[in-house]
């Protein structure tokens, strides 16, 4: 079974910069479209990004666009998502998850993804 393991979380200030990864086992992802996805405290799990399996089609939430940028390594096993100018509002429990969906295309919506990460904290300073 496919397990995602997210790292890179932490604590930094009000316009700093982060970047997350989330490492596969088990399994390359060539056939899954990946996405991050945040939960803050009292709010509901919503999509920031995610990158199609294809050829790396990239889409991010409106809140985090110019400011994130998602990535996949060449094999396949890898993403990673560099934050930067980052605010207060960004703190939250970050998690990769993958979707079994091959193409050029991905999905935000938490439904579509049937495989998670534990999640990590960031907290932003202000």
């Amino acid at each position: 079974q496919l397990q995602l393991v997210e790292s890179g979380g932490g604590v930094v200030q009000s316009g700093g910069s982060l970047r997350l990864s989330c490492a596969a086992s088990g399994y390359t992802l060539g056939y899954y479209a990946m996405g991050w996805f945040r939960q803050a405290p009292g709010k509901e799990r919503e999509g920031v990004s995610c990158i199609s399996s294809l050829d790396g089609m990239t889409y991010y939430t409106d809140s985090v666009k110019g400011r994130f940028t998602m990535s996949r390594d060449k094999d396949k096993k890898t993403v990673s998502l560099q934050r930067n100018t980052l605010r207060p509002e960004d703190t939250a429990v970050y998690s990769c998850a993958a979707a079994m969906m091959h193409g050029s295309t991905c999905t935000a919506l938490v439904d579509e993804y049937a495989y998670w990460g534990q999640g990590i904290q960031v907290t932003v300073s202000s």
